[in-house]
């Protein structure tokens, strides 16, 4: 009778899990869908497509904790207000790094290939096909679930993660700076100020 529950406890959590995932991949589809939708209205001005992007961005992406994380030991060094400015910055220059990267964007086709649940770290992880002329890429979106929402923590492209890159480059520029998130604000926001011009000419 007892390796019966056990069985039941089993085949229910993995069901569980698969709706959880299963879940997670629809939501992921739908976000991707309203970027891809605004670039492929070609009357549509860059402007306004790269505002859906950072709305998307701001909506989706875990930017606060992301940006931290990306801070490494600035974020402890610096003022409650600087935080507050680092975080809006970050969030503009991850919105602005996707917008650029969709600038090449040509109606490719893709489809979201396979969804596992990472039990470990408590998070959802996606696996993203995106086919071209030439083939294809496979990009790992991870996932998770805060507050009865979804978030992505991270995007991996061939086993490279975007927010350990972003940390590496950040780490670079901080140390110039001393580590002073309060200098690094300024340098951020003229990097955005540039970003966002090539953007929407």
């Amino acid at each position: 009778m007892r390796i019966f529950y056990l069985l039941l406890f089993f085949i229910f959590s993995f069901n569980s899990n698969n709706l959880f995932a299963d879940e997670a991949t629809d939501w992921l589809k739908n976000e991707i869908d309203k970027i891809l939708i605004s670039y492929q209205n070609n009357e549509l001005p860059n402007e306004n497509r790269f505002l859906m992007i950072e709305q998307t961005i701001n909506n989706n992406f875990a930017g606060t904790g992301i940006g931290k994380f990306v801070a490494g030991e600035a974020w402890q060094k610096a003022s409650k207000e600087t935080k507050k400015e680092y975080i809006k910055n970050f969030k503009r220059h991850l919105a602005l790094n996707i917008a650029s990267m969709m600038r090449g964007y040509s109606n490719q086709k893709y489809k979201l290939s396979q969804s596992k649940i990472d039990q470990k770290n408590n998070i959802i992880l996606i696996d993203m096909e995106i086919f071209s002329d030439t083939g294809s890429v496979v990009v790992t979106w991870r996932v998770k679930k805060s507050k009865e929402r979804y978030f992505v923590i991270d995007l991996m492209v061939a086993d490279i993660s975007l927010v350990v890159t972003k940390r590496s480059e950040f780490n670079s520029m901080l140390k110039n700076v001393d580590y002073n998130l309060l200098e690094f604000n300024k340098i951020l926001y003229d990097q955005n100020n540039e970003s966002y011009k090539k953007i929407i000419d």
